[in-house]
């Protein structure tokens, strides 16, 4: 009876690893979690639901500063709405020298909550970011009823548990190549 109870219990943990909590993985995350300061960098943005059952009609994420040169992919049957602004300070880009871009992209079209869909762009991971560090993309996903908020940060969890609620696609920055 014991040896039973002893298995149960191992094969519970050992299905806790393979298969996380539905929560735990439900939010707009970056496929590729970590790249090379002073690369080009791809970047894309995973949406597997909607909001409580409703679909997405509109994708927002916001540049981070260091985030330079940024140009979203064409998506059929949606929009792309792209905010430009000054930067912090100038960056180089190649042989160029860059004082403004891209700040926000946005996709606007229909993604039913039981689909699931892509949303990319590339930028270049400046010299001004550091590596080690963690760059987030923060993201609101816009619902026919509803919003979701995908924007906050690790080091901003007040929560008491591991991880934040609405945690923002974050990007692990390795040391230049």
């Amino acid at each position: 009876m014991m040896f039973q109870n002893l298995r149960a219990a191992t094969l519970a943990v050992a299905l806790v690893g393979v298969f996380p909590s539905f929560n735990a993985c439900a939010h707009v995350t970056l496929e590729t979690k970590q790249a090379h300061v002073e690369t080009r960098y791809k970047a894309v943005l995973r949406v597997p639901h909607g909001c409580d059952g409703s679909a997405t009609v509109k994708l927002r994420v916001r540049i981070p500063d260091g985030v330079i040169g940024v140009k979203p992919q064409p998506k059929p049957g949606w929009k792309i709405d792209i905010v430009k602004g000054a930067y912090a300070h100038p960056y180089k880009l190649y042989r160029s020298t860059v004082t403004s871009g891209v700040k926000e992209l946005s996709w606007t079209g229909l993604l039913p909550d039981d689909e699931y869909d892509e949303f990319v762009f590339v930028g270049y991971l400046s010299d001004s970011l550091k590596p080690g560090s963690t760059l987030y993309f923060p993201v609101v996903q816009e619902c026919q009823k509803g919003v979701q908020r995908w924007i906050d940060q690790a080091a901003e969890n007040g929560s008491g548990h591991d991880g934040p609620d609405m945690p923002a696609p974050a990007l692990k920055l390795l040391p230049r190549r």
